[in-house]
């Protein structure tokens, strides 16, 4: 991967500004009963609402509209298990661009249909990092398209950072912000939103216990770059990104990691309580918070639900969450 510049907060406020005719303004969710489980005051940012069905794209179409009409022409190309090309395809589209995105075999088929309906041409690789890589170098040498990284690219990050800016422009006196991480891009952007609008807010990430590479890198000061992922959180299996690693530890974020178990309840509550579809990888952060109840205690918390698109056919696990 080539480096890239790292993005600033002037790079998400322009961000802001590019994507405000094209993204939806998603709303703060609060129920009194999830503070009275929790002993805290809990503001969902339900970016599981926002177009596309997930955060992802504000950054896809930020990159997207960021691009010269005369390279936009020829397209644009990602790798994806899901959401991140399931919103670049519909930020292409807002354009009248051609899409193409690689996709891992046994990605969430909701995910899937999301792609094709936004009209993404879909290219089928092998599940690693590694073949989705191959497939994009193939692809872009082939077709002259765009590769707009899922995570890495720095119009993606200030893109994602947007949800932050919103979420502080409605609840300005957090204590914290929780944030699901994979390949860190929602989680860069928000670090780069913090800083600049709530010095003194705690960046919190929530990540899955069986792929937990952002919390080892954190505490050694060094990217972890090989794991194998094991959870059901199919969009935080990503590994964390070179430039989202730099901007989350000048950042000094701490992590807390959740079992999947923890995350199936959560995700229950959520559902229950919200009334919300919420995809067990936005579940993640309500996870984080039932996890370790004391250390958010009378505080204010954001929390960015990331996404909502979850296979129907496989909520049997419902049932099997214990009861609330």
């Amino acid at each position: 991967m080539k480096p890239q510049t790292l993005p600033d907060f002037d790079a998400v406020l322009a961000a802001a500004a590019r994507i405000a005719p094209h993204a939806r303004l998603t709303p703060v969710l609060h129920d009194e009963s999830l503070d009275a489980r929790t002993g805290a005051r809990l503001y969902f940012k339900a970016e599981h609402l926002q177009r596309g069905g997930a955060f992802k794209f504000r950054g896809a179409c930020n990159a997207v509209r960021a691009l010269p009409d005369a390279i936009a022409a020829r397209g644009v190309l990602t790798h994806s298990s899901g959401n991140h090309g399931a919103a670049l395809a519909l930020a292409a589209a807002g354009r009248g661009i051609p899409a193409h995105v690689v996709v891992p075999e046994g990605a969430v088929r909701a995910k899937l249909e999301l792609i094709a309906q936004a009209g993404a041409t879909v290219h089928r690789c092998a599940p690693t990092l590694a073949a989705r890589e191959d497939a994009c170098l193939r692809l872009q040498a082939e077709l002259g398209a765009t590769l707009i990284h899922p995570y890495e690219n720095p119009q993606v990050i200030a893109g994602q950072g947007t949800a932050a800016l919103e979420l502080l422009h409605a609840t300005p006196d957090l204590d914290a912000l929780i944030v699901p991480v994979g390949g860190g891009g929602l989680a860069a952007g928000s670090a780069l939103t913090l800083a600049a609008r709530a010095p003194r807010c705690e960046l919190i990430l929530a990540e899955p216990t069986g792929a937990d590479d952002t919390a080892r890198s954190l505490r050694g000061a060094a990217r972890v770059t090989v794991f194998t992922p094991q959870t059901i959180c199919d969009g935080l299996r990503a590994g964390i990104g070179a430039p989202n690693f730099e901007i989350l530890l000048a950042a000094r974020a701490a992590a807390i990691t959740v079992s999947d178990a923890e995350t199936q309840a959560a995700m229950r509550l959520l559902w229950q309580h919200l009334k919300q579809t919420v995809e067990p990888s936005g579940a993640t952060v309500l996870a984080a918070v039932l996890q370790q109840p004391a250390r958010f205690a009378g505080r204010s918390v954001g929390l960015i639900l990331s996404g909502g698109n979850v296979d129907l056919d496989a909520i049997a696990f419902c049932a099997r969450c214990g009861t609330t």
